[in-house]
């Protein structure tokens, strides 16, 4: 995590009700933070905060060296006096203006004289140069995001605030969004927090990923780490990640591998941690970690942890295609990973196939087992 100073953005927040909240953060100039977490965690209600539409019961908000909220001290700047972009998922656009009077109406800090011409070089920036007459109806899903995108840049904003903003769009025109925005973060030096169910979005475009569950940060890291090396098997749950499990710490090494003992399988491990020998210990692997053994000619890492199962579900995804494999042929262990399409029809893999994996050390990732609820 980024440490707290004179410049950037450093929040956090206690509350138990309405949304019960305790969360922190701190995001530097420049550095997109996506928070994540299944709805009703508090992820919006984080966003309120910052801009001044909401005030948490105790907690803290200081941008640039600035201290917006303070419980306190008592310290509370209106939002007028906090310079928030802010975008929504349903782009809130005035459907009666141009493109470019939304954008203007954000430029009252202007002269009069300059909020046309600089209108319309904010809707350049989002490329929508030739569009500026344009009312919402007459844009697409895109463009209009484009709009209320550029009416947040409007404000010189020392924070921008991204809500869902591409979830009301289709694939290609997302896609088209996120490259859009990975290049406009370059040139607007600001702190972004970008709130997204998207994990796949949010691994593409964050510097680091923010966890959420009833409120609390669970987890802030980089996306590989959180996404493959989870603090603990509810974070993993969250990130989707589909294989999580239970074994034991069989033998640790001086070198810090060691033997994992999972359900009559003794798997080695790269990185023990601090787990002891006799330890009971939550694991998971990253599908990415799972290869194949392929039919033609021996595969990476082949001898390493072999694993044989029975194909219970292919699902073709264009390129790749997801397979669930049955360990030893039993349903209660379904292992998931993901191969090459040309890889499955080449290796001659159906449902009910016999098959053989290896479960890469480097990739089992050890945590502490939840507690019995």
């Amino acid at each position: 995590m980024s440490k707290p100073g004179d410049s950037g953005l450093s929040i956090e927040f206690r509350q138990d009700a309405p949304i019960p909240l305790d969360a922190g953060l701190v995001v530097a100039p420049g550095e997109l933070v996506a928070m994540v977490g299944p709805s009703g965690s508090g992820k919006t209600t984080i966003l309120r905060a910052i801009a001044g539409l909401h005030r948490p019961r105790a907690g803290r908000i200081v941008c640039d060296g600035v201290v917006w909220f303070d419980s306190a001290t008592g310290v509370n700047l209106v939002p007028q006096r906090r310079r928030v972009g802010l975008v929504f998922q349903d782009y809130a656009l005035f459907p009666h203006l141009s493109s470019r009077d939304n954008v203007a109406l954000a430029l009252g800090h202007l002269p009069p004289a300059r909020r046309r011409a600089r209108a319309g070089e904010l809707l350049e920036l989002v490329h929508l140069g030739g569009l500026e007459e344009r009312r919402p109806a007459a844009l697409s899903g895109g463009q209009r995001q484009r709009v209320a995108l550029a009416r947040a840049l409007a404000r010189e904003p020392e924070v921008l605030l991204l809500d869902e903003p591409f979830s009301a769009v289709d694939q290609v025109t997302r896609r088209k969004l996120q490259r859009e925005l990975a290049v406009l973060r370059r040139q607007v030096r600001v702190p972004i927090i970008l709130v997204t169910h998207d994990l796949a979005e949010a691994t593409a475009l964050a510097d680091r990923i923010s966890v959420l569950h009833r409120g609390h940060t669970l987890e802030d890291g980089p996306p590989d780490a959180v996404a493959n090396r989870p603090v603990n098997p509810l974070v993993a749950r969250l990130m989707d990640q589909p294989n999580l499990f239970e074994g034991r710490i069989a033998d640790r090494r001086d070198d810090g591998r060691g033997v994992l003992a999972w359900n009559g399988h003794s798997l080695e491990v790269a990185r023990i941690g601090l787990f002891r020998q006799g330890d009971t210990v939550a694991w998971m692997i990253p599908t990415s970690h799972i290869v194949l053994h392929r039919r033609d000619r021996p595969s990476r890492g082949e001898r390493e942890n072999p694993i044989s199962g029975i194909v219970d579900e292919l699902v073709a995804l264009g390129p790749t295609t997801s397979v669930t494999l049955h360990v030893d042929g039993r349903d209660s262990l379904p292992l998931v990973f993901s191969v090459a399409t040309h890889a499955v029809r080449r290796n001659g893999i159906n449902r009910g196939a016999t098959v053989v994996v290896s479960l890469l050390a480097d990739g089992i990732h050890l945590m502490t087992p939840e507690e019995p609820s």
